[in-house]
């Protein structure tokens, strides 16, 4: 019975992965054609779409989007909509929670990210991400304190500490790869090449 419940383990941790990112793939994909569906048919005639069109159209527009933001106009009007999000009292945590999700997700592309460090916390070593080396100097002044996000394990969030520079050891680690390893608590799905 126990090699039975062992080989179950076994297939459920090779074949969830897969499933859950194959779903949501999915599932993201049949949301982006369910939503510009209705909206391209407004357009165009029925017998011009095609199944995919929507998706198509709503990857077109989500690269338009990603254009835009970099027009100085845009993304005024991007930083206006944000400050209004930010002042409604339910919408700003929802806006706020997930602002800050894709943060973290999105941190290996941060150009303020510099580098991957050690620090010591009561006898232990925590890994965490220089990301504050101005905000330090701004609202601590004369005393060399630099930001450092510290991710917490299977979780959405983490904590920014100011600390001092001296108390950094820089890790010779890819941001991506020590975000992976502080988020997941240290598990590697495949062992490191030598």
């Amino acid at each position: 019975m126990n090699k039975l419940i062992k080989l179950l383990l076994k297939g459920l941790v090779a074949v969830l992965p897969i499933g859950i990112t194959v779903s949501l793939i999915y599932w993201l994909l049949a949301t982006g054609e369910a939503i510009a569906q209705p909206l391209l048919l407004l357009l165009i005639p029925e017998s011009l779409y095609f199944p995919g069109l929507g998706l198509i159209a709503s990857l077109s527009m989500l690269v338009l989007t990603g254009f835009l933001v970099n027009l100085y106009g845009f993304r005024y009007l991007v930083k206006i909509s944000q400050n209004i999000f930010e002042r409604i009292p339910l919408v700003k945590s929802i806006y706020g929670a997930i602002k800050d999700m894709m943060m973290v997700f999105n941190l290996a592309e941060k150009k303020e990210m510099k580098s991957v460090v050690s620090i010591e916390w009561n006898g232990a070593q925590v890994i965490g991400f220089v990301t504050g080396e101005q905000t330090g100097q701004q609202l601590f002044g004369e005393q060399d304190l630099v930001g450092v996000y510290v991710p917490l394990s299977y979780q959405i969030g983490g904590m920014t500490l100011y600390i001092s520079r001296d108390r950094l050891t820089e890790l010779d680690i890819g941001v991506e790869e020590a975000m992976r390893l502080a988020l997941t608590a240290g598990v590697q799905s495949k062992p490191k090449a030598e």
